[in-house]
């Protein structure tokens, strides 16, 4: 391995942990899910997108590795002049002048290279990312319609049901063709490469953001059950790291998401049929714990009670004179 790709790993690896640190601590999803704050999206975006971070970064290591491994290939046809040799040794001024920059010329070619490399890479991880970013922003307002609309009236075991559903639909997925043909393309980053390559800036933005999409249609099942059921915490996001790494890097990585599919579905008919509760944001706020509306009107209760003590207490008073 030489040393850019040293480089790369290193940085991978090192955003990939800064980012995990900075995941322990979430924002209240149905904060932003209830009253649309611009804020609490804004928060829940950022926060989105460092958790997206953490859990895909190790995963898109070799496609990464392998992208800059081409570039430098790709620069290399391109470069003149790279082969320049001298069978003779140089006998004159002139011609050690002509070494000489020549020699300069490749250094800074080179240079040139490297940087450009850096920025295709760059501009190819941030496409990436910005995909799941907005992934995020759809997955959060969709979700925030039926939960505004009809489970805040919900019973328990409904909203139960509701979970289970999700949970089937999503591991029933995992045994579809379209998962499978997206993680094709994400366990074999030649393959993805041969069919999307495009060379530039702009190429590495339209590959980031392909590559982006292809693993929206491997992941998204994760996603939507970290989202739908407020499981975007630390504990959850290791366990579907885990996954989606053994999913990418194995090459027989389906086999790990069929068994996460049949488990999601055990997990989603156990739900049904009330055999096994499932701990999520909403239950809580059916309890009253981390409602945030329910504290709101709690605190209009309160007011309107220490109104109607303020209304009685003169009252009191002149029937009390007047005895």
């Amino acid at each position: 391995m030489d040393r850019i790709r040293k480089i790369i790993l290193i940085s991978i690896i090192a955003v990939a942990a800064i980012s995990w640190i900075l995941s322990k601590d979430q924002p209240n999803m149905m904060v932003a899910m209830m009253d649309y704050n611009p804020v609490a999206i804004l928060l829940f975006t950022i926060s989105w997108t460092i958790g997206m971070t953490a859990m895909m970064f190790p995963a898109i290591t070799p496609m990464v590795l392998l992208y800059n491994r081409l570039l430098k290939r790709d620069s290399d046809d391109n470069t003149v002049g790279k082969d320049i040799q001298f069978s003779q040794p140089s006998v004159c001024v002139e011609c050690d002048d002509f070494n000489t920059t020549t020699n300069r010329g490749n250094k800074s070619s080179s240079l040139l290279s490297i940087f450009t490399s850096s920025i295709n890479i760059i501009f190819f991880v941030c496409s990436y990312l910005l995909v799941w970013a907005l992934t995020g922003i759809v997955l959060l307002l969709t979700w925030s319609v039926p939960v505004n609309q009809f489970f805040t009236h919900f019973e328990t075991q409904q909203l139960q049901i509701v979970y289970g559903i999700v949970l089937i639909t999503s591991g029933a997925y995992q045994f579809s063709s379209l998962k499978a043909r997206c993680l094709g393309y994400c366990e074999s980053p030649l393959s993805f490469f041969m069919r999307r390559w495009s060379s530039g800036t702009i190429g590495a933005l339209k590959m980031g953001t392909y590559h982006g999409l292809y693993c929206l249609g491997c992941c998204w099942p994760y996603f939507l059950l970290m989202v739908a059921l407020g499981w975007m915490n630390l504990l959850w996001m290791i366990l579907f790291a885990g996954v989606i790494f053994g999913e990418k890097i194995w090459s027989k990585g389906i086999w790990i998401s069929r068994s996460a599919g049949i488990g999601l579905v055990i997990v989603g008919i156990m739900a049904i049929f009330g055999i096994l509760i499932i701990p999520t944001d909403m239950n809580n706020n059916k309890t009253g714990n981390t409602d945030y509306s329910l504290h709101t009107d709690n605190m209009n209760m309160d007011m309107d009670k220490s109104k109607n003590t303020n209304v009685k207490k003169p009252t009191q008073t002149i029937t009390m004179l007047n005895e």
